[in-house]
């Protein structure tokens, strides 16, 4: 039988439901090996960073961080280690924080990785040179994996599993567990959420103007003249102050407040693009899915419980079914 043998680390503030989650998730796969004659057995073991650090691991995971005060400083010791790991032949593999450990290593300077979509200033901020692709759940390069989300280590974990196994053993797995197994990508959770603590109080001026009146036609002409700067500079100031051009920003902006909408009321599409700034139903609809992965309907039912009434109060008088919102 073959054995993989998988290092848990449990660093500071790693998330215990993660740590203990992935050591029984590894055993229930065994389990699932056995009825399927697949001769395979995980060994999963679970060891403590602070401590001696064992060897001879076949994938070595740094799960998710409820508290940023190791991951952003983590031990040089646990850092050579990972190195000298990878240099054996370990496949090593983040979670969400455990991204900027694995960053630490140096050994993705030249790979595109993922972490939790609400990290990524953090990680451009210490990591400028580092491909970074929130947009994704999971990046796998075989011997380096990168998971986004806070629960992104159940999708690690499938992942692996199908690696060593076979894509069946992963699937029974997450029927035994009732966890969605098909593809998804880490956007459709996005929330656009942008900084005011840049220091800029003139771009700050001009993000709480597009807070207030995103729904109307906004020129960027004319928000650069209310605070007395050229086009350009403005344009330059914010993108330097937000990380967005001004147009993006309240691209951004508007589909974030389609998506509360889609997932506060049961208003039709077509209503809901109106009261964001757009007169258009079907260009608002592609830039939608553009920036969230998924169609306005598919994103209204994976985010709602029940399925939503069509042409409400009014909203649109062509709208009959499915066709008028997704």
């Amino acid at each position: 039988m073959k054995q993989i043998s998988i290092g848990i680390c449990h660093y500071p503030n790693a998330l215990k439901s993660a740590i203990y989650g992935l050591e029984e998730m590894f055993l229930m796969a065994n389990n699932t090996c056995k009825k399927q004659s697949v001769d395979v057995e995980f060994v999963p073991v679970i060891f403590d960073c602070t401590k001696q650090l064992p060897q001879g691991f076949a994938v070595i995971l740094l799960p998710p961080s409820s508290q940023s005060d190791y991951y952003l400083n983590p031990q040089t010791k646990l850092v050579d280690w990972l190195k000298a790991q990878h240099c054996q032949g370990a496949i090593l593999a983040s979670a969400c924080a455990g991204a900027f450990i694995l960053a630490a290593t140096t050994l993705v300077e030249t790979r595109t990785v993922t972490t939790h979509w609400g990290l990524s200033d953090s990680f451009h901020e210490q990591f400028p040179h580092i491909s970074l692709n929130t947009n994704e759940l999971l990046i796998d390069h075989g011997d380096v994996i990168t998971a986004g989300g806070m629960m992104s280590w159940l999708d690690l974990g499938f992942e692996l599993v199908a690696k060593f196994t076979t894509l069946n053993v992963m699937r029974q797995l997450g029927k035994r567990l009732v966890v969605d197994t098909a593809p998804r990508e880490q956007r459709f959770y996005k929330q656009f959420n942008p900084s005011f603590l840049h220091g800029d109080q003139t771009i700050v001026a001009i993000q709480q103007a597009m807070n207030l009146h995103y729904s109307k036609p906004l020129s960027i002409q004319a928000l650069a003249e209310q605070i007395s700067l050229t086009e350009r500079t403005m344009q330059r100031r914010f993108l330097k102050a937000t990380g967005y051009n001004p147009n993006h920003y309240l691209q951004r902006l508007r589909v974030q407040k389609a998506c509360d909408l889609l997932e506060s009321s049961q208003y039709s599409f077509e209503w809901i693009a109106n009261q964001v700034g757009y007169e258009d139903t079907s260009a608002c609809r592609k830039v939608f899915i553009k920036t969230m992965g998924l169609t306005p309907r598919a994103f209204r039912l994976r985010f709602t419980r029940s399925r939503p009434s069509f042409d409400l109060a009014g909203a649109s008088g062509n709208e009959t079914g499915p066709e008028g919102w997704s």
